[in-house]
């Protein structure tokens, strides 16, 4: 693929990023409440329990702003909590050299990794990596990929969000069950101090690990990315085979990506144009 149709696509993804309600509605389904859209959601301190979120879309705002390496680490960081874009975003990064030296061994294992679920969108973009490596590539980057598996595969990386998603509610609740939908949030406006209603911000969707994941799976299983391409119309298989990884223990003890520390008070409500 050409210099073009790869920005073409990672301009296609970073889109998608950007607009999740979107991408679902494409689907021909009413969208759920997009939580990073929500100004009094942000104020309340929403993404502090949903690290993948925060990451994300910390690494976001960089890359908008051409600061490449710190985009770059801030998407391993939300990588490390499952987040397949992030994850498809360090194999765009990795391909084209954006903020990391290039590197289309470790780009196919990481996007190898984004379509870990089937996404359609990245088993597309996968395929497309690998038609482009060389035999000893490609074996280079299935032995390679199994240390990026094992850190942040779903198999060690669910489990971390899971764990941080049930500890946030339970900070903020209490253990008295059905308490959450009594809980009035309270946070600064322009006006004084707004009132959230519990049911909103503690709708089972964002904190139930299971119904999170699927929530995601919704958006995510057929976005419109990398089905269009630059030049000679391609077609792109709405299925992939199945990892070509090995599967790799999962790193339990594994570090968190360090990153640098940023103003987040306007974190995902800011307007686009």
């Amino acid at each position: 693929m050409t210099t073009m149709q790869h920005r073409f696509h990672q301009l296609a993804l970073l889109c998608a990023l950007l607009m999740p309600a979107v991408a679902f509605a494409q689907q021909g389904k009413a969208p759920p409440p997009d939580p990073t859209s929500d100004r009094q959601m942000m104020s309340a301190g929403f993404l502090s329990a949903h690290p993948d979120l925060r990451y994300r879309l910390l690494g976001m705002e960089e890359f908008k702003q051409g600061r490449y390496e710190d985009a770059f680490r801030f998407f391993q960081r939300s990588s490390f909590y499952a987040d397949k874009p992030s994850q498809g975003m360090v194999a765009e990064m990795l391909w084209n050299g954006q903020g990391v030296a290039k590197d289309p061994v470790l780009a196919y294992a990481w996007m190898d990794l984004a379509a870990e679920r089937g996404y359609a969108g990245f088993l597309g973009l996968r395929e497309r990596y690998w038609n482009a490596l060389s035999a000893a590539e490609r074996e280079r980057a299935i032995t390679d990929g199994a240390a990026i598996y094992a850190k942040y595969g779903d198999t060690a990386a669910q489990p971390r969000l899971a764990t941080v998603l049930r500890r946030e509610r339970r900070n903020i609740t209490g253990s008295r069950t059905g308490f959450a939908g009594n809980v009035q949030i309270y946070v600064p406006g322009p006006g004084g101090f707004e009132q959230i209603d519990g049911s909103k911000f503690f709708d089972e969707r964002y904190w139930d690990p299971k119904q999170y994941q699927a929530w995601h799976d919704s958006i995510w299983m057929k976005p419109r990315i990398g089905r269009v391409s630059v030049g000679d119309v391609e077609q792109v298989p709405q299925q992939g085979p199945a990892s070509r990884i090995p599967t790799a223990k999962p790193d339990a003890s594994a570090t968190e990506p360090e990153t640098p520390k940023r103003d987040e008070s306007n974190l995902g409500t800011q307007e686009e144009g």
